[in-house]
C-alpha cells in the first residue's frame, strides 16, 4: 500500500501550491472546495452575516416575497429565511464536524486493535460491527430520542453509534493488509512494541482513507441531522435548523415556497461541495484509494 504519511509529506510541508494546484485541477475539484469554503464561512459567521435574529416573531411580515429587506422572504411567523438559513449552517456543519470526528477517533482506536489482534477478536468485532450497521438510522434514532428526549447532544450520540463501525471497518481492513508488509515484520523482530508499530507505521497510512471517507460522510451525517429535525425529533423549535425550516416551509408551500428554498438548497449544495471534494481529494492524495473506497 502506498505510504500515505510520505505522500502528505510531500504535498503539505513540501509542496502546497502543487497540491492545491492538483486539488483545483478539475472543474470538480474546485467547485467542491469552494462551495465548501463558502458553507463553512457562512455557518462560522453566521452571527455577523445575518441581518435579523433568526428566532425573532412579526406577524405582519409573515410569508412574505423575497424583498431588498428580507432576500429569501419571511416565514409563516415572520421570521427571516436567510438569518435561520445561516445560523440553520451553522449547527448542520457544527453537528457533522463533531460527530465524525468523535466516530473517526473512536474508528480508528478500534479498527487499529481488531486489525493488529487476534482473528477471534476481528470475528467478535466484525459481528458487532454489522449488527450495529443492520438497525436503520432513522428507525433507531427515533428509539433513542424517546428514551433520551430530543436534543443536540442526542443527534450527535445517534449519528456517532451508526458511523463510526464504517471507520472502523476501514482501518481494520487497512491495518491487516499493512501488518503482512516485510517492514512490519522487521520492526516486531527487532522487538519494537505494540503500541509504537501503530503509532509509528500504521496509523500514518491510514490518514488518507480516513480524511477522504470522512469529507464524503458530511452530506450524510447533514442529511440524518435534518431528517431528524424534520421529523421533530432533533433540533427543537424556535432554533433553526434546516429540518425545521423544510418542516416549516413545507406546511406553507402552497402560500410561498421561499421557506422550503432556504431550507433545501443548502442540503443540495452541502452534498455537492463535500462529495466534489471528497472524490478530488481521493484522486490527489492516491487515486488507488479508488478501489478501497
Amino acid at each position: 500500500m502506498t505510504n500515505i504519511a510520505i505522500s502528505f509529506s510531500a504535498h503539505g510541508a513540501g509542496n502546497i501550491s502543487d497540491f492545491l494546484r492538483r486539488l483545483f485541477k478539475t472543474p470538480f475539484g474546485a467547485a467542491g472546495a469552494v462551495i465548501v469554503v463558502v458553507m463553512v464561512l457562512a455557518g462560522a459567521l453566521a452571527p455577523l452575516l445575518a441581518p435579523y435574529d433568526p428566532n425573532v416573531i412579526s406577524i405582519a411580515e409573515r410569508l412574505a416575497k423575497p424583498s431588498w429587506a428580507h432576500w429569501l422572504g419571511t416565514d409563516h411567523l415572520g421570521r427571516d429565511n436567510l438569518s435561520r438559513m445561516l445560523f440553520g449552517t451553522r449547527v448542520a456543519l457544527g453537528v457533522a464536524f463533531s460527530s465524525i470526528a468523535l466516530s473517526v477517533v473512536v474508528g480508528l482506536a478500534l479498527g487499529l486493535v481488531v486489525g493488529y489482534g487476534p482473528r477471534w477478536l476481528d470475528q467478535i468485532a466484525i459481528l458487532f460491527f454489522d449488527t450495529i450497521r443492520s438497525f436503520p438510522t432513522i428507525m433507531f434514532g427515533i428509539a433513542v430520542v424517546a428514551l433520551m428526549g430530543p436534543s443536540l447532544l442526542t443527534i450527535v450520540l445517534i449519528i456517532v453509534v451508526t458511523t463510526f463501525p464504517v471507520y472502523a471497518r476501514v482501518v481494520r481492513t487497512q491495518t491487516q493488509a499493512i501488518c503482512s508488509n516485510e517492514f512490519i515484520l522487521a520492526e516486531r523482530s527487532v522487538g519494537l512494541g505494540t503500541f509504537k508499530i501503530l503509532l509509528r507505521h500504521i496509523l500514518p497510512n491510514l490518514i488518507g482513507p480516513i480524511i477522504i471517507l470522512a469529507s464524503m460522510d458530511v452530506p450524510l451525517v447533514v442529511t440524518i441531522e435534518a431528517g431528524l429535525s424534520f421529523l421533530g425529533l432533533g433540533i427543537r423549535p424556535p432554533n433553526a435548523s434546516w429540518g425545521t425550516i423544510l418542516n416549516d416551509g413545507y406546511a406553507f408551500i402552497r402560500n410561498t415556497p421561499w421557506t422550503v428554498v432556504a431550507g433545501g438548497v443548502p442540503l443540495v449544495l452541502t452534498t455537492l461541495g463535500f462529495t466534489f471534494l471528497g472524490e478530488s481529494l481521493r484522486d490527489v492524495i492516491d487515486p488507488k484509494l479508488r478501489k478501497d473506497l
